[in-house]
Parts: C-alpha cells; sequence; structure tokens
C-alpha cells in the first residue's frame, strides 16, 4: 500500500509529501495521525534546517477531509471527538516544529489543509490556488483547540469570513486577508517555495529555533520570566554567533554548524 504522508530528504531540508493525489489528497484519520508521527521524528533532528510541506500530484496541497469516511471516523459525537483529537494534534504538531516550516501550495488548500498551511511558518501559492473553509455547507463546526488556533493564525475577521461566508477564494482574496505570504505563477511556485527554504537553511539554525520558540512565546499572555528573557542573549555565546559576524566583516558567506 502506498504511504499516503511521506518524507523526503534533500541535504538540510526535508519535504513533507500529501500523497493521495486521486483524491487530490484529501485528508482522512490515518494521515492525521501519520503527519504528526512525521513532523515529530523531523522535530528530533538537529542536522534539519528546514522542512517544506506539499500535496503530491500538483493539483492540490489537500482539499480537505475525506468525507467518504466521515460514516465511520465522525459517525457520531464519540467518533467526532476522536477524529477532531487526532486532526488537533496533526497540525500542532507541524505548528510546534522547531524547524521552519513552509507550505509549497498549488491548488486547493482547504479545510483541513489550510489548517495544515496556517500551522507553517511561510505560505507561497500558485496563481490558480484556492482556500476555504466550507464546513458550514457540511453542518459541522470546527472544535475550540482549532478554532483558537485558526483565528491566532489568520486573525478575527479572516476567520469569520471564511467560517460565516463558506467561500472558497482565490489567491487575491487570500492574500487580503493574509491567508498567504507570497503569489507566483503556478509554474514557478515549486521553484519559490524551494528557494525560500534554501534561503532559511543558510541562516543560522540555532536562530531560527529561537525566533520561532520566542514568538510562540510572546503569544502567551503570561508575564516573561528573568530566565526567558535572558534566552534571548545565548546566541551570542555560540559558535555561529562567531562564525556570522566574523564572516560578514570578512565579507564572505558564513557556514553555520547549528553549535
Amino acid at each position: 500500500m502506498t504511504e499516503a504522508v511521506l518524507i523526503r530528504r534533500e541535504g538540510a531540508i526535508a519535504t513533507v509529501v500529501l500523497n493521495r493525489p486521486a483524491k487530490l489528497n484529501a485528508l482522512n484519520h490515518a494521515m492525521w495521525l501519520k503527519l504528526r508521527d512525521i513532523m515529530q521524528q523531523l522535530e528530533s533532528d538537529d542536522a534539519l534546517r528546514c522542512v517544506v510541506l506539499r500535496g503530491a500530484g500538483g493539483k492540490a496541497f489537500a482539499a480537505g477531509a475525506d468525507i467518504s469516511e466521515f460514516g465511520e471516523h465522525r459517525k457520531n459525537v464519540a467518533e467526532a471527538k476522536r477524529y477532531g483529537e487526532a486532526e488537533h494534534n496533526g497540525v500542532m504538531a507541524v505548528a510546534e516544529c522547531r524547524h521552519p516550516t513552509v507550505a509549497l501550495i498549488q491548488g486547493a488548500c482547504v479545510g483541513g489543509g489550510l489548517e495544515i498551511a496556517g500551522a507553517c511558518d511561510l505560505r507561497i501559492a500558485g496563481r490558480s490556488s484556492r482556500f476555504g473553509v466550507p464546513i458550514n455547507r457540511l453542518g459541522l463546526t470546527m472544535a475550540y483547540p482549532e478554532l483558537r488556533f485558526f483565528v491566532a493564525t489568520f486573525g478575527r475577521v479572516a476567520a469569520l469570513e471564511l467560517l460565516l461566508e463558506g467561500s472558497v477564494v482565490d489567491t487575491e482574496r487570500a492574500l487580503a486577508l493574509g491567508l498567504v505570504n507570497r503569489v507566483v505563477a503556478d509554474d514557478r511556485v515549486e521553484a519559490e517555495a524551494y528557494a525560500s527554504a534554501r534561503r532559511i537553511a543558510e541562516g543560522a539554525p540555532l536562530v531560527n529555533r529561537w525566533h520561532k520558540k520566542f514568538m510562540r512565546r510572546l503569544l502567551d499572555p503570561k508575564p516573561l520570566t528573568k530566565a526567558e528573557l535572558d534566552e534571548a542573549f545565548a546566541a551570542f555565546g555560540t559558535r555561529d554567533y562567531q562564525t556570522g559576524y566574523r564572516a560578514f566583516l570578512e565579507k564572505r558567506t558564513p557556514e553555520f554548524e547549528g553549535k
């Protein structure tokens, strides 16, 4: 049986592929579990510097949930809770990955697909991509944990427009709503996403991980502790800091080690 979520690796960049192209990469219960496991596996890889997430086939990032399995995995309240937990854990495994993440978006990016893309740090889309969460057409709600993350990622205004209208919007509207960072021609999206991943990978990996950690912490209203404030200066004690500023002075490209 073909794996529905794949990992590919090229140097310091890993690619996670949602791999059900015949179904436009529609997400089923098993895929959410696999996505969580894969992202947790990548989390522990110190040699990794960036993760690209994409859909197979070029026609969709992910066209939402696989509705054909709702009769089994969402047939009642108890099963829906179990499915919702798996979905939320999959999304949060992407969101909480310490390595920078880039969503390479081609075609449909809908429902759970938009949640996964939203969990990535950068979202780069092809011109013909489409975005939405039309779950009010299915008679189901987004659970509180998902909704909290969705609003934190895209903002209350964008979240309400997508959820209340149930519309699937084009890239122009997606840019206006802040759903994506960048839109390029369809035949350029792959090159642009990997160029972004390479730029990220060329930076100091510890610094990128710290910045992700710091930004997540700033979403928490609790006051920062002295230890947390001090951690913002920890980079100055690393070998990569010595490498970086000396390379700048010597007008050469730094080669960071992650140490």
